[in-house]
């Protein structure tokens, strides 16, 4: 008689671990929405505009975008604990230089340089170490979702937390509690350890990097000048496309000389992840973009304040809650892509209705569905679409894959901005706003049209 096996112990869910990754994600995605609450009062403070605030939010997420990729090549080189330790250091301080900034320069060298560069080094070993530590598929299918989870929370509360802040204290102690979060994250990383040892032989990219960081940097810098000039915005956006270009040109050039570089051409070949890619995109500059926008129009045209502009982001910061915590169950009944249709669909309905409802109307409340609506469809699908981008490559190239997800999914919070924030900047009217929600949707139902494409089945579990 064969003595069946015994069962294996389960391995305890390793909360210890998983809290600093997650707060990491969740501080940074906060630090790329709160500002859109304090438009006016930042305004105010520093004699600035609304569209200095907008370049400032948009660098920030632009710096992050364009040193992802660079930052998980050093993550390799020099130890993802260290990298992720040394990223929150610069992090903090560029949050309580923020909090003291006497003028707009030194808020952009603050928020959008040293907290930009300080994500750039700490966003990539979160996403490493998570593949590296947590080895069952499960517990990594769990762990990757509760990641995405608190980014989305993130940035869908930055408003209400910013909001909040603000009207209590001020602006500036938005930053603070930034840098005080940084604290408790560091403290809880003592129990998170690297279980791969730095590689010192690992080869850095840096012609790649500066290619994909300046041909990044060029693209969005031309949406930003298309309320200015259209020539600028021409010759801006040719002259990014066409470094980006000599950046692939480059990568297959050393892949082809036996060198390392930045991003393996294999990375770009699977079809299903390269849609995944644009799935993340879109998501996020949906999530910003709207954000955005829509803070932008309570302030400076209804004259709401920074709390009562949070109140009203409640809630999307609900929707998108209840969403994210029913991801799990919903991956259980549901494929992936069918998770990140529905979700473009629920996105593009609630934009619809804050259209219909919010258009014209005094009462403020009517924002309240919409944006029910679009947290509850952002939700949905932000955990999906990186499930389907993980699993599409091998243990091997995880690494590479992560840094290029979190810089497509950057680069489109740093386009949404920088696009609804042109449209409404011009004029923030009634007009203006109605047309960047238009556009907004318009983009939202390309991604739908890229979640179609998905292949059946794919994404299931992460390799």
């Amino acid at each position: 008689m064969t003595v069946p096996p015994a069962p294996r112990a389960a391995t305890p869910w390793p909360r210890q671990v998983l809290a600093p990754l997650a707060l990491a994600q969740f501080v940074c995605s906060f630090a790329g929405s709160n500002m859109n609450v304090m438009i006016k009062d930042i305004s105010a403070d520093l004699d600035t505009t609304v569209q200095g605030v907008q370049i400032t939010i948009t660098a920030f997420l632009l710096v992050m975008a364009a040193l992802m990729i660079p930052g998980g090549i050093l993550s390799d080189r020099y130890g993802r604990k260290r990298c992720l330790v040394v990223g929150l250091a610069v992090y903090g301080a560029g949050a309580l230089l923020s909090a003291a900034a006497p003028g707009l320069g030194v808020l952009i060298l603050g928020n959008s340089i040293l907290e930009g560069v300080g994500t750039a080094l700490l966003i990539p070993p979160v996403y490493i170490l998570t593949t590296l530590l947590f080895t069952e598929l499960p517990d990594r299918a769990r762990a990757f979702g509760a990641i995405m989870a608190m980014g989305g929370i993130g940035a869908a509360a930055g408003p209400l937390i910013g909001g909040l802040i603000t009207w209590a204290i001020g602006w500036r102690a938005a930053f603070v509690f930034q840098a005080l979060v940084v604290v408790v994250i560091i403290v809880l990383s003592r129990h998170v350890h690297d279980p791969l040892p730095p590689d010192p032989e690992c080869e850095v990219d840096t012609g790649g990097a500066v290619l994909s960081a300046g041909g990044l940097v060029l693209v969005v810098l031309g949406i930003l000048a298309a309320d200015d000039n259209g020539w600028w915005t021409l010759g801006l956006l040719s002259a990014g496309i066409l470094v980006l270009i000599g950046f692939f040109r480059w990568v297959r050039a050393r892949e082809r000389a036996g060198a390392q570089p930045l991003l393996p051409t294999a990375l770009f070949r699977d079809r299903t992840s390269n849609l995944g890619l644009i799935t993340q995109h879109v998501q996020w500059l949906l999530l910003m973009g709207i954000s955005f926008t829509v803070a932008a129009y309570l302030q400076v045209v209804r004259g709401y304040d920074a709390i009562s502009t949070g109140v009203i982001f409640t809630a999307s910061t609900a929707g998108l809650l209840i969403s994210s915590l029913g991801a799990q169950r919903f991956a259980r009944r549901r494929e992936q892509r069918s998770l990140v249709m529905a979700g473009f669909v629920t996105t593009v309905c609630g934009i619809g209705v804050l259209i219909g409802l919010a258009h014209g109307s005094p009462n403020v409340w009517l924002f309240t569905p919409g944006l029910l609506l679009i947290g509850l469809g952002l939700g949905v699908m932000l955990t999906p679409s990186v499930t389907i981008v993980q699993s599409s490559f091998s243990e091997d190239l995880q690494g590479e894959i992560s840094g290029l997800s979190r810089s497509v999914s950057n680069l489109g919070s740093s386009v949404g901005t920088a696009v609804a924030g042109t449209i409404l900047v011009a004029d923030p009217a009634v007009g203006p706003y109605a047309t960047a929600l238009v556009v907004l949707a318009v983009i939202g139902l390309g991604g739908l049209v890229a979640a179609a494409r998905l292949p059946h089945g794919r994404g299931q579990r992460p390799s």
